[in-house]
């Protein structure tokens, strides 16, 4: 068997998520114990991700710079910029309106739950179950934001809730690279953070702030394509 180092070397550490756990350290500790989960991997069958979306070599650059081959995503489609987590959270932030609202006090959804649930019809109509840990929770509306985790997590928690359909009104995170100006008002085409497609969504850009973390932006009204 692989010793831990080998097997981290062959993953690539490009922590994208799609094997269904946040980082490839993690994985590692899975194949340790069940080596055949190591074909989970796509980067062991010579499939391409598009690097810009999963790697950390844009960290640190410049935020406008790349050119328009690094940002394409799985079905070849261009977009401006990937968006990141926030420092010390588990995924991407995302505000969640159940379509019966009524399910975030009749759950008593609270933060800390992992819950998930399909985001459809005007709310992108992604064909992917999300899961994600509640972070915020507002009763008067119905509204929570999770941040999206990996669908492993409510395989193995025992309280996960089930919201059914509900409706995605925004995105948060950070900016470290962008191939065009970051401007409030304009829409853009982005891709979240270990997006399990890694398709390209797209959103109104309506808050910027420039941290010592990066572009913190805010994005609603969301497609996906």
């Amino acid at each position: 068997m692989d010793s831990k180092e080998e097997i981290l070397e062959k993953l690539g550490g490009k922590d994208c998520g799609l094997c269904g756990v946040k980082t490839c350290e993690e994985f590692t500790e899975l194949v340790l114990k069940s080596p055949d989960i190591i074909e989970r991997c796509v980067f062991l069958k010579g499939q391409v991700v598009c690097d810009a979306c999963v790697s950390q070599d844009s960290l640190g650059r410049d935020l406008y710079k790349g050119t328009i081959e690094e940002y394409k995503d799985s079905l070849d489609r261009e977009y401006d910029f990937v968006l990141e987590t926030f420092p010390n959270e588990p995924g991407p932030r995302e505000t969640c309106l159940p379509d019966n609202p009524l399910l975030t006090r009749e759950l008593e959804i609270k933060k800390g739950d992992i819950v998930f649930g399909r985001p459809q019809g005007l709310s992108c109509g992604c064909p992917v179950t999300h899961v994600g840990r509640v972070m915020e929770v507002d009763y008067k509306t119905g509204n929570f934001v999770w941040c999206v985790v990996g669908p492993l997590c409510s395989r193995y928690e025992e309280n996960a809730k089930d919201i059914g359909y509900y409706t995605t009104k925004a995105y948060e995170g950070l900016v470290f690279n962008s191939r065009v100006k970051l401007e409030i008002g304009r829409r853009y085409y982005f891709l979240p953070r270990r997006c399990m497609l890694q398709w390209r969504h797209c959103g109104l850009l309506n808050f910027i702030n420039k941290t010592e973390n990066g572009v913190q932006v805010r994005i609603e009204g969301l497609w996906i394509g």
